[in-house]
């Protein structure tokens, strides 16, 4: 099944499936009930220098997204089970990003999708 990325702000529907959260701090303004999130995998949202890196420009997308793949080998033990889950059950990635194609969701999602394969 493809993985499914989405807004921490925008609604949470039934077809969302499981429901993780990708990024190292809680969004503002929403609350854990409101968001329905059934796991938050904080350790593996990309390092703090790397995203402050990003949004202030010092870096490109595509050097974002090689540091980040690069990054989550890191966490591949921790992230085999969720891309195995993601075989065969819908999940959705939620992240608190303004921009819906240049995030850490969507390289996070590419990783699952590759090593669950």
């Amino acid at each position: 099944m493809p993985i499914a990325l989405k807004r921490v702000y925008e609604a949470p529907e039934p077809g969302d499936g499981y429901r993780v959260l990708v990024d190292r701090l809680w969004p503002r303004g929403k609350s854990k009930e409101k968001a329905r999130i059934d796991q938050w995998i904080r350790d593996a949202a990309p390092s703090n220098e790397l995203r402050k890196s990003f949004h202030s420009g010092d870096i490109n997308w595509k050097t974002f997204r090689e540091s980040y793949l690069h990054e989550l080998e890191e966490y591949r033990d921790l992230l085999l089970p969720l891309a195995e889950m993601a075989l065969v059950k819908q999940m959705t990635l939620v992240y608190s990003s303004k921009e819906k194609e240049f995030n850490n969701a969507a390289v996070l999602r590419d990783y699952l999708e590759e090593i669950a394969s």
